[in-house]
């Protein structure tokens, strides 16, 4: 069922309230949910899970490119050990200079810290390691599903945090060894529902949803759609949280500038929905992995972009400037042939699209400003 986004404002007290603060002990977290009068949700029409989210575009399919011959050609701009498995971008990337106020470091997978001229460090989706127990454990016994560590974030870098952002409670986005490693000193930005899978040590969190917004110091901070779902247990027929908590992604905007960080999700009109309400994105944080192939199940498109739903996808935002993530040493493979089988695809598909916008093409941990 696809509803206008007027009609989608169905902001309910029971769902959203302002100032809402659980209290307790001193140890309770304290968590707000913020209300906003551009506020978007939508719920499933399935009966008996009422409560439980859906996306804005649920039955879309209409995707405008696929690649279907040779879409993993040898690229001269990336140096592998093995077939298009433990790799290095070694192209030259083209000079941005957008006069915006954001450098961001790629982590890996999708983890990435946002840094801004007036001072704000801001942790987006922040996982350091593997899953969260048991969920590790079990991946350890299932061979090709735990990822390769990625490189440590010092303490010091870390303790500069003002603010970390999720864009849903999957495994490979949200990991609660980091954020028992982060400490109560950030606020922790997140969707509605996420703030019960925290345990109770005194965090701080703000409870979003779609376009509502908080500011962290001089950045403002705005939850957006995506097109995805949510879960985390992973039983079959156990359906107890499926999609209970919410999933989107984020825009920063910071001293007249856009960035966007679309967190997991699928090709839907929901991009074109973002560029009216914030016009043309300067940076827009893309991911191009995890998508179909002939390795994974049939309705990973529908929830993950492929690099050519990326490219569509910048077109759609009006990005300046397009980071793809998803892809690399470090990143756990979920549907993926190979650790750079996506950034194969995406260099192919950009000479046949050809794309007006530049990509910058990040290996895990370098960094660029804009």
């Amino acid at each position: 069922m696809v509803m206008s986004l007027k009609k989608l404002t169905m902001l309910s007290a029971s769902l959203v309230v302002a100032g809402s603060v659980v209290t307790g002990c001193a140890s309770s977290n304290h968590v707000t949910q913020i209300e906003g009068e551009n506020a978007v949700i939508k719920h499933t029409n399935e009966p008996g899970y009422e409560d439980r989210f859906s996306n804005i575009y649920d039955g879309f399919k209409a995707y405008p490119v696929t690649c279907t011959n040779d879409c993993y050609p040898a690229s001269a701009d990336i140096e592998c050990e093995s077939d298009m498995q433990n790799c290095q971008f070694v192209g030259n990337n083209p000079t941005v200079n957008l006069n915006t106020p954001f450098t961001v470091t790629w982590l890996g997978h999708a983890s990435f810290i946002l840094n801004t001229a007036s001072g704000e460090q801001i942790l987006i989706d922040p996982v350091f390691g593997q899953f969260d127990w048991p969920v590790n454990w079990a991946f350890r016994l299932a061979e090709g599903f735990s990822r390769n560590e990625p490189a440590e974030v010092g303490e010091d870098k870390l303790a500069q945090t003002d603010a970390v952002v999720y864009s849903h409670i999957h495994y490979d986005h949200f990991n609660k060894a980091d954020i028992a490693e982060l400490g109560t000193k950030p606020e922790y930005l997140v969707p509605l529902g996420f703030a019960e899978h925290f345990p109770n040590r005194g965090y701080t969190i703000k409870e979003m949803a779609w376009y509502t917004s908080k500011n962290v110091g001089k950045t403002s901070i705005h939850f957006v759609p995506a097109h995805h779902f949510s879960n985390r247990i992973w039983v079959p027929y156990l359906y107890e949280d499926d999609n209970a908590t919410l999933w989107g992604g984020w825009v920063f905007e910071s001293e007249g500038n856009t960035l966007f960080f679309a967190g997991d999700t699928g090709y839907s009109p929901h991009f074109k929905d973002i560029k009216a309400r914030f016009g043309e994105i300067d940076v827009c944080l893309i991911p191009i992995a995890s998508y179909f192939s002939e390795t994974s199940p049939k309705w990973y498109r529908k929830v993950h972009t492929t690099p050519e739903d990326a490219i569509v996808a910048a077109q759609d935002l009006g990005c300046k400037a397009v980071v793809p993530w998803g892809y690399g040493n470090a990143s756990w493979m979920m549907g993926d042939k190979t650790s750079h089988s996506a950034l194969f695809r995406l260099m192919k598909m950009k000479k046949q699209l050809n794309p007006a916008m530049p990509w910058i093409i990040l290996n895990e941990g370098e960094q660029a400003s804009f």
